[in-house]
């Protein structure tokens, strides 16, 4: 799909380089063929100043000399917007976050490149996105698992277990670029986000994987969990409330919290929520999860004598049962 811009419109308008291009007498602006979760984020925060401003599509575009159907194009994320504009319809919408718009802003000038990208067409473009997602995460990351050791946590033995027992297994290719893939993921420990997970007790004692995967699977859980930046807690059985949640979920916080995004893991290919109130919702259900799990505990705390049941010592012995066994 093409719009045409007059040449009179676009000397009062400007034009995005990225964007737009000379089509014989106007100008015609590119629609993306491929829309990234990073691009439609970026689109439907501007969607979402405009109706809690409750400002007419019509009047909005107006205001930065562009017609409805283009803003309609930048709410959908099938083009972009300069910062310049983005700022102007803010300023009208009367947003006066700076911590967001500065977000925001970078968010929609990045060209979507990374380290994901050289496993494209290597992996499904969903777990780019996830890739994409977890980079601008610059502040928090809150996951909660049940049946699994989060992702971020899984040694390259257990990933090959995983992918290769699961309902559909994975040809030897497929697997070798998914555990690449994944562990150059898991470099985000390396910095300054803070990590948070709860892992069900179940997770911890699946036995799909093998006693020797699951022992030294373990033993690296312990070993991250002394990283300053990551906390790890055990959801344990013997919790006698209800669960206020009981599927596994991650959250992503960037440098504006009011850019969070929820990622629900489904069959076939995960589910991300950006509304405020569906994300404060998850942010509620991890806090509780986290009060009702063990506390974290350490190598230095966890052996003391008489120290309570924590999170570092269930998995200690659920290891130290896994060595026993023969």
């Amino acid at each position: 799909m093409i719009l045409r811009i007059s040449p009179q419109r676009l000397a009062r308008t400007g034009s995005c380089a990225q964007h737009c291009r000379c089509h014989g007498k106007g100008w015609t602006l590119a629609l993306r063929a491929h829309i990234s979760e990073r691009q439609r984020r970026y689109g439907a925060e501007i969607r979402r100043l405009r109706l809690d401003a409750d400002v007419p599509v019509q009047v909005a575009a107006a205001h930065i000399g562009i017609r409805g159907p283009q803003l309609n194009h930048i709410e959908a994320a099938r083009t972009g917007l300069d910062e310049e504009r983005l700022r102007s319809l803010a300023s009208f919408y009367g947003c006066t976050d700076e911590e967001f718009l500065h977000t925001l802003a970078a968010i929609g000038a990045s060209d979507g490149k990374g380290w994901w990208s050289r496993h494209k067409r290597k992996v499904p473009d969903f777990a780019l996105d996830l890739a994409e997602l977890e980079h601008w995460a610059t502040t928090a990351y809150l996951n909660y698992e049940t049946f699994l050791i989060p992702g971020m946590l899984q040694t390259e033995d257990y990933m090959r277990q995983l992918f290769g027992t699961g309902e559909t297994p994975l040809s030897p290719e497929e697997i070798a670029n998914t555990v690449r893939f994944r562990l150059e993921r898991q470099q985000l420990l390396d910095t300054s986000t803070t990590f948070h997970f709860v892992v069900h007790e179940a997770a911890l004692l699946m036995a799909f994987a093998g006693r020797h995967v699951m022992r030294n699977q373990l033993a690296h859980i312990l070993a991250v969990s002394e990283k300053p930046n990551v906390t790890v807690q055990v959801f344990p059985f013997s919790v006698r409330a209800t669960p206020p949640y009981s599927g596994p979920f991650l959250l992503t916080e960037p440098a504006s919290r009011a850019l969070s995004t929820v990622v629900i893991d489904t069959p076939g290919a995960p589910i991300s929520y950006v509304h405020p109130e569906t994300v404060n919702t998850f942010r509620g259900r991890f806090d509780a999860l986290s009060r009702l799990a063990l506390d974290p505990g350490s190598a230095g705390t966890s052996t003391l004598p008489n120290s309570e049941r924590d999170s570092w010592g269930v998995i200690q012995h659920i290891k130290h049962g896994l060595e026993l066994e023969r």
